[in-house]
C-alpha cells in the first residue's frame, strides 16, 4: 500500500507484550531511498533513550485503530543497545542493533525498493550528492552530525526541501509516498504553489541527479514544461496502479513490479 509519509506518524507501537511508543520519524538512505528505520518515542517507558525498529520487524499495519505491530517484545526493546536520545546514528550504533536483534542489513536488497520490473526505462542512475565545502566544517542537517552515517536521513528533515527543474524551481517537498510493503519512499509530493499555484505533482527518485543537503535543495533532470505536461495528479486521491504506469511512461522512469 502507498501512503504519506506522515500518515504513521504518532501511531502506536504494538510489541507482542503490550505497547512500547509510537512512531515519530523514519530513517532513509539516501542512496537508494529505502527506509532504515522506524523511529520510536518511548514516552517515560525508556526516558532519553532513542528506539529504532527495522522494517524487517514491522508487521501488517492496522490503519483502523492506528497501530504497528511488531515482532518484539518489550523486554527486547527495553535490553537493547542504547541509544541517547540527541546522539547521531553511527553505522556502529546500526551495527550493534543489526547483531543483537539478528536483523538483516540487506533486508530487501540492496536496490531501490528490492528491484524494479524495468519495463517502463533504464536502471536508476544514483544521484550525485553535492558535497559543499562547508559540510567540511559543520555536521550534517537533520539528526546527524559529522559522525552520524552520513547517508541515513530524516523524513521530518527533508519535508520543505525545494526541488528544481533543469530549468527552475518548482516548488517544495511537501512530503512523501511511502510504500508499506517494501518500505522505500516512491515519491516525493511536492508544492508547486510559488511557481503553478494550486498544484501537486509527484516526482520520483529516479529523477534526482543531485541533493544539496546544506542548501536543503534537490535537483532533477526533469524540466518545468515536463512537470506541467504530466499526467495530472489529485493529492485527495489514491495513487492507483494505472496512475503510476502512467506517471512512469510519460517520464521514461522504471516501472515498479506492481
Amino acid at each position: 500500500m502507498l501512503l504519506p509519509g506522515s500518515a504513521l506518524k504518532g501511531y502506536a507501537i504494538e510489541a507482542s507484550d503490550g505497547r512500547i511508543g509510537t512512531v515519530t520519524d523514519f530513517l532513509f538512505d539516501d542512496t537508494t531511498w529505502k527506509l532504515r528505520w522506524m523511529v520510536v518515542d518511548t514516552g517515560t517507558w525508556l526516558t532519553g533513550r532513542k528506539v529504532l525498529i527495522h522494517p524487517s520487524a514491522i508487521a501488517r499495519v492496522n490503519y483502523e485503530q492506528q497501530e504497528v505491530p511488531v515482532y518484539l517484545t518489550r523486554a527486547q526493546v527495553e535490553d537493547s543497545p542504547d541509544i541517547a536520545r540527541d546522539a547521531p546514528v553511527s553505522r556502529q550504533m546500526q551495527d550493534n542493533l543489526y547483531g543483537y536483534y539478528g536483523w538483516d542489513p540487506l533486508w530487501g536488497g540492496g536496490n531501490f525498493f528490492g528491484g524494479y520490473s524495468g519495463l517502463a526505462g533504464p536502471a536508476m542512475a544514483l544521484p550525485s550528492y553535492q558535497q559543499d565545502a562547508e559540510l567540511l566544517d559543520r555536521p550534517l542537517p537533520g539528526l546527524l552530525p559529522e559522525e552520524g552515517d552520513p547517508h541515513l536521513r530524516s523524513i521530518n528533515e527533508v519535508t520543505g526541501y525545494h526541488i528544481h527543474a533543469t530549468d527552475g524551481r518548482i516548488g517544495h517537498i511537501e512530503n512523501v509516498v511511502m510504500d508499506d510493503a517494501a518500505w522505500g519512499i516512491r515519491y516525493l509530493i511536492v508544492d508547486t504553489r510559488d511557481w503553478w499555484f494550486g498544484q501537486h505533482v509527484l516526482v520520483s527518485p529516479f529523477a534526482v541527479r543531485e541533493v544539496s543537503w546544506s542548501r536543503h535543495e534537490i535537483r532533477t533532470d526533469l524540466t518545468r514544461d515536463q512537470v506541467k505536461a504530466s499526467p495530472p495528479w489529485d493529492p485527495a486521491a489514491m495513487i492507483d496502479q494505472a496512475y503510476e504506469e502512467r506517471l512512469h511512461g510519460y517520464y521514461g522512469w522504471p516501472g515498479y513490479s506492481w
